[in-house]
């Protein structure tokens, strides 16, 4: 059984300035996505499942789903405020989307399998894919093993801001014993530091962070469905609380009921959470094409 890929590409890239995931910035107008789902397709992936907006779904097939008519099966969720699980109520005035696992759960009448998760707009490699398709095909019919590519946070930072990560500790054989999410992480001095209510705090360079680049085995979806439950019971009220998910992870974890293998990667993240990011981006994409490690057309 092969497994699939979720691609979260729902963001409204507000940081961004427009609909990153289908900005084209290889030399032949290839999204970021693309790269994912090439290297997905060499890495033994068989489906991928994209969860977006339902208001940029014709925009979204005809730039994206088009060119992989042909090489992989693909399907297509919508995640929007009021999809959530039937008799739970929330603040109507919320704008803001549910979060991550929200969007992990979009998926759940779709994927049977083991499976992936990722953002769109992220770069993540070849070896990472890899990795990851290895580790989701032996757990093929089990439950409760879970894992996360997990890279060095030096490896992960942008040139134009702090950025969000997952900041993650190991037990001694490479467990997932917790995440914590730091949302301004940042280089300042040649020390990378995270800001929490305006307190700079230094973090060792090789720090394993989450990049959202996690691998799961389906039940997965139940426990995001009660756990989504008893969010909306607690924080359905507020306008910016976001079920993220980190937070169901670690909860699985220290109720016993799942680990969580962090993969080691020395790979180097880049993606466009800044526009400024963008040109970037566009000269490392043009690097990788010239020592061979993609082609000049993906599809």
């Amino acid at each position: 059984m092969k497994p699939t890929l979720l691609v979260l590409a729902a963001g409204m890239g507000s940081r961004y300035g427009g609909l990153k995931q289908i900005d084209g910035l290889g030399p032949n107008g290839e999204t970021i996505m693309d790269y994912s789902v090439f290297d997905a397709l060499r890495a033994g992936f068989g489906k991928i499942v994209f969860v977006i907006r339902e208001d940029f779904e014709e925009a979204f097939r005809k730039a994206v789903l088009s060119k992989y008519a042909d090489k992989i099966a693909c399907e297509v969720c919508f995640q929007s405020i009021d999809r959530v699980p039937e008799g739970c109520t929330y603040n109507n005035a919320r704008v803001k989307p549910w979060g991550t696992n929200h969007a992990v759960l979009m998926g759940k009448n779709l994927i049977n399998e083991p499976f992936a998760v990722i953002n769109a707009d992220d770069f993540y490699g070849r070896e990472s894919f890899a990795v990851l398709a290895d580790f989701l095909t032996s757990v093929a019919g089990k439950k409760g093993q879970y894992c996360m590519v997990g890279y060095r946070v030096v490896n992960t930072l942008s040139e134009n801001g702090s950025v969000s990560r997952g900041v993650c500790s190991t037990d001694a054989n490479g467990f997932l014993t917790g995440v914590v999410e730091r949302t301004q992480i940042e280089s300042i001095g040649g020390q990378v530091v995270y800001n929490e209510d305006g307190i700079e705090t230094a973090i060792d360079p090789m720090t394993p962070v989450s990049m959202n680049m996690w691998g799961f085995t389906p039940e997965y979806f139940e426990y995001s469905e009660k756990a989504f439950k008893q969010f909306l019971a607690q924080k359905g009220q507020e306008l910016k609380s976001e079920f993220y998910i980190p937070t169901l992870v670690n909860q699985l974890i220290t109720e016993g009921k799942a680990t969580c293998k962090v993969l080691d990667t020395p790979s180097k993240w880049f993606g466009v959470t800044y526009s400024e990011d963008r040109p970037q981006v566009v000269m490392k994409i043009n690097q990788l094409i010239a020592a061979g490690e993609y082609p000049g057309k993906l599809f």
